[in-house]
């Protein structure tokens, strides 16, 4: 990993350790630092070597992380996106490890442009030490295929734990739950559960509520994460709160990071995501499974996630004015929210459940060890 933050790819990585902890041995590698959840394993014995890469290309990552790999006696090494593939490519290239790798990619950049130099190294030799490479979305698997050199990836889909994100229930459970998390009864409320990163791209979001509190004034949005753009964040609510919106800073809260999502999923009446680049988003996954329709921007895998005016709605990436409109569509109308809410939650429960997915993460990690000397 390069880091275990509080994200998808480093949740779904804790999720795989705690679901096999009596199957496999996990190590976990952190490129640059421990992060949140890297602390947490620690807490739970599990160990997270930090490899301190240094700017730019630095060879002694892929060095380091050959001799814990000998030292361990690692088999399978699972490579969480570019950057820790091609260090873990580079180990057995230079320094002979004999541990099989996977090669996952959970997300892509926008603009997606890729140098003509990594294309070549990609195609010509380093995808040849990628045992196995997957993709969370069909988005991510074609850009590893048509853009990257990797024309044997697949698509092994991203699944949430529908255990613990549970159906909303009647009407009194919804009053109890909105009671003990402190919202009103009957505001409508959306909210927004991301890290606070540009490619979030939280400023969309901010301009479409300001429309959107201009229709619905009671509206009420909540901001759930923390990050580098905080502070513009608030800068920008801010400077839209002006004498004509002058209640908008009012209608919006920022929580910070929250360890009760699910229940704040169950509560709200609309998720939202405005990201200009996605791939497999988790959090997506976990609103539809907590029958909470989402709007969300149609960038990468959303799409093959959440069909439009089925589950929720898909807007334009950095468009204000429709993602406005969409959310005044469903925070207006109950009945179509509820509707779009169960056919989310059956969405998930047919495609995207963690089980299948981990399911098929340990039979690929069994077949390379399997074949490991």
């Amino acid at each position: 990993m390069h880091k275990m933050q509080v994200a998808g790819a480093e949740v779904l990585v804790e999720q795989i350790i705690d679901r096999l902890e009596n199957t496999i041995d996990a190590t976990v590698f952190c490129l640059d630092d421990v992060g949140e959840i890297g602390y947490r394993l620690r807490d739970k014995g599990v160990p997270v070597i930090v490899l301190g890469r240094r700017p730019g290309m630095d060879l002694s990552v892929a060095k380091k992380l050959a001799d814990e790999v000998k030292r361990r006696d690692i088999q399978v090494l699972h490579a969480h996106q570019y950057t820790p593939f091609f260090y873990s490519a580079i180990a057995r290239i230079r320094y002979g490890v004999k541990a099989k790798v996977i090669f996952t990619e959970h997300g892509r950049h926008y603009p997606d442009v890729v140098s003509w130099k990594r294309r070549l190294a990609n195609r010509t030799l380093l995808q040849r030490y990628a045992d196995i490479t997957t993709a969370c979305c069909d988005f991510s698997t074609k850009a590893l295929q048509t853009i990257e050199g990797f024309p044997k990836a697949f698509t092994l889909n991203n699944g949430v734990d529908v255990s613990d994100l549970v159906p909303r229930g009647d009407e009194s459970d919804q009053s109890r739950l909105r009671e003990r998390l402190g919202l009103d009864q009957d505001r409508p409320y959306a909210a927004c559960i991301a890290r606070f990163h540009e490619v979030k791209d939280h400023a969309t979001l901010i301009r479409a509520w300001a429309k959107v509190h201009q229709q619905l004034p009671e509206a009420h949005l909540l901001l759930v994460g923390d990050g580098e753009e905080r502070e513009n964040i608030e800068n920008l609510i801010a400077e839209l709160s002006t004498s004509s919106n002058s209640q908008l800073a009012a209608s919006i809260s920022l929580l910070g990071i929250r360890n009760d999502v699910p229940e704040l999923l169950r509560a709200i009446d609309v998720f939202t995501l405005t990201s200009v680049s996605e791939a497999a988003s988790l959090t997506l996954l976990e609103a539809m499974a907590s029958e909470c329709p989402s709007v969300v921007t149609d960038v990468g895998g959303n799409a093959e996630h959440l069909r439009h005016g089925v589950d929720g709605y898909l807007a334009p990436r950095g468009d204000d004015e429709a993602l406005a409109g969409c959310l005044v569509k469903l925070l207006s109308d109950p009945d179509r929210a509820r509707q779009f809410g169960r056919s989310s939650r059956a969405r998930v429960l047919d495609a995207f459940d963690l089980n299948d997915a981990i399911g098929q993460y340990l039979h690929h990690f069994q077949t390379l060890a399997a074949t490991h000397n």
